[in-house]
């Protein structure tokens, strides 16, 4: 029982919404692409298969981040207990659950079409890549946007077999979208991370935080305002629209404190919520 509360604990399944903000992208894709006038059964069945594979790949993500930062996180006081950190779980079982998981993401990615799977295994680089970007540059959260939202590449490419300029110009969008909220997330950690070299845009924009996130949420939502156009969404999709910019440029911009490290946690965490909004919006462009 202890094992398995470390590997719980490893690989942050009690914490879904590092999950839910990798499968968000691959929900909205999927039901930008999908034509729902066919059998449905399909559309929940790759559902459940991008949500398993956003948890399996999450989970050994988190793992092998733990392992190349397990130097910084002993000094970081919330990172401090980390199982790798801490000692609790050796390298070489940690590398053992990685590998694991990664097995069982393959098992879930073959059921998809080639095309999927050659587009899966190319991006592997970016996501193991991505612990090691804030040693070299302050734009770690723009790889960790590039890997995140790449589901939903992928969940297009899963229906259609082919690239378009529309989840294009989404994945771009939806890439600043990363670049505010997991900006809002290293505000926690930003004193430690000054002390030990550990670069973020956090760091890099702590002089004027709010205009960098306003800048970044108005290209996601101008990435989204023209999604709607292209896919010639009726009225209601842009009226919809107006609950996920008043989320972005009110709630988690004007109200946010970076000084205060639970605000800044909450911030992030309803970023959860916004993908819902975001997923419902998409429901109803295509149904209405």
């Amino acid at each position: 029982m202890n094992q398995l509360n470390l590997f719980i604990e490893v690989t942050r399944l009690k914490k879904p919404i590092g999950y839910m903000l990798l499968f968000w992208p691959c929900i909205w894709g999927l039901t930008l692409v999908y034509d729902f006038d066919s059998n449905l059964l399909k559309y929940f069945f790759f559902s459940l298969l991008f949500f398993a594979g956003s948890i399996l790949m999450r989970s050994a993500g988190c793992i092998v981040n733990d392992i190349v930062d397990r130097n910084f996180d002993k000094k970081v006081e919330r990172t401090k207990n980390r199982p790798i950190a801490s000692g609790k779980i050796s390298l070489n079982l940690a590398l053992f659950y990685s590998c694991v998981l990664c097995l069982l993401a393959f098992l879930v990615l073959i059921n998809f079409n080639n095309f999927t799977i050659l587009m899966a295994l190319a991006s592997m680089p970016l996501a193991f890549t991505y612990p090691l970007m804030k040693r070299i540059t302050y734009w770690p959260q723009l790889f960790l946007g590039i890997t995140f939202n790449y589901g939903l590449f992928l969940a297009w490419i899963s229906i259609s077999n082919e690239i378009s300029i529309i989840p294009i110009i989404f994945y771009i969008g939806a890439i600043f979208w990363t670049l505010g909220y997991d900006t809002i997330y290293g505000f926690q950690d930003i004193k430690d991370d000054e002390i030990i070299g550990v670069k973020s845009t956090s760091i890099k924009f702590k002089k004027n935080p709010k205009k960098f996130l306003s800048i970044s949420y108005m290209l996601f939502i101008a990435s989204l305002i023209l999604v709607g156009v292209l896919m010639n969404f009726k009225f209601f999709y842009f009226m919809f629209l107006i609950f996920a910019i008043i989320h972005l440029l009110y709630f988690q911009i004007k109200k946010l404190d970076t000084k205060n490290s639970n605000d800044c946690f909450n911030k992030f965490k309803s970023n959860n919520f916004l993908g819902l909004i975001i997923f419902i919006n998409l429901l109803i462009g295509k149904l209405i």
